[in-house]
């Protein structure tokens, strides 16, 4: 292991570790919740269901998996560590299925979905590397999407460029989004880096206390740098997620929802986790 790094996950069990539902607080500080904006996403089963699903987290052959619970039915949940931390190094490896919207959260609080995720959208229209702030504005920064090629049983073999005509990814614009970063990756660095349908190396830092720099990198290459100290979005407020989030949090891992019309998550597919250690550097 290198120096100074330390496990935070045993390979064995959940020690340390507890499951939380995906479910939606406010978007940002003070403003409305997921529901208000969009209540059709969801039925209304679902909502109501959604608090008691939190998913399901396994560990198989040393290595930490999650499911949607039932495999299809598209309740999200999350899993989180006991521990806080304030600046830190941490990497791991992932191996998710295809599709599966995934990701890794940083400074989560333990009681709500807000915190910043490092997004593994390995689907359509995906990205990894790249951003989204969780109930600190909502906002999607990444410079790239992709989609894959599949063989007859779904498995994925390659990556390729996201179609315009065809994709799904959200608004803004992917313009839009690549100029909340400070460094954003071209999708030609990311596909160079990116093995598919094998494991990948996820490093991510977090320096900068309240209002943090984070990093990350894929097996290496550098994939994207966002500073929540001076980003200018709309429903942002540095100082509102300065006092929201603090200084330190917890670290989770997703496993997404499905909401109406998408194709984000495959009826048995899982999210996978393995090596994960963090350094502290405050």
């Amino acid at each position: 292991m290198e120096a100074g790094f330390e496990s935070i996950f045993n390979g064995r069990d959940l020690t340390g570790w507890f499951a939380t539902p995906r479910t939606y607080d406010q978007l940002w500080p003070g403003g409305p919740t997921l529901r208000d904006v969009l209540p059709d996403a969801f039925t209304d089963e679902h909502w109501e269901s959604a608090p008691d699903r939190p998913a399901v987290w396994t560990v198989e052959n040393g290595t930490l998996v999650g499911r949607q619970d039932a495999p299809g039915s598209g309740y999200g949940g999350y899993l989180v560590s006991e521990r806080e931390f304030g600046d830190f190094e941490l990497i791991l490896e992932a191996n998710p299925d295809w599709p599966a919207d995934t990701g890794v959260i940083v400074r989560r609080l333990p009681d709500s979905w807000a915190g910043i995720q490092i997004v593994v959208d390995h689907r359509q229209s995906g990205s990894i590397g790249g951003f989204f702030g969780g109930g600190i504005g909502s906002f999607h920064a990444i410079s790239f999407t992709f989609d894959g090629t599949a063989d007859e049983f779904g498995h994925l073999t390659a990556f390729k460029e996201d179609d315009p005509a065809t994709s799904v990814d959200l608004p803004p614009s992917l313009d839009v989004k690549a100029q909340l970063l400070n460094y954003g990756a071209t999708l030609e660095d990311f596909l160079a880096a990116w093995r598919p349908g094998e494991w990948n190396e996820l490093r991510i830092r977090v320096v900068g206390g309240a209002k943090p720099l984070i990093t990350t990198w894929v097996n290496g290459t550098k994939i994207a740098e966002l500073d929540l100290a001076t980003l200018t979005t709309a429903n942002y407020d540095a100082d509102a997620m300065a006092e929201l989030l603090g200084p330190s949090g917890r670290i989770a891992f997703e496993v997404h929802d499905t909401a109406a019309g998408l194709d984000n998550w495959g009826t048995h597919a899982a999210c996978r986790w393995r090596n994960i250690r963090v350094k502290e550097l405050s």
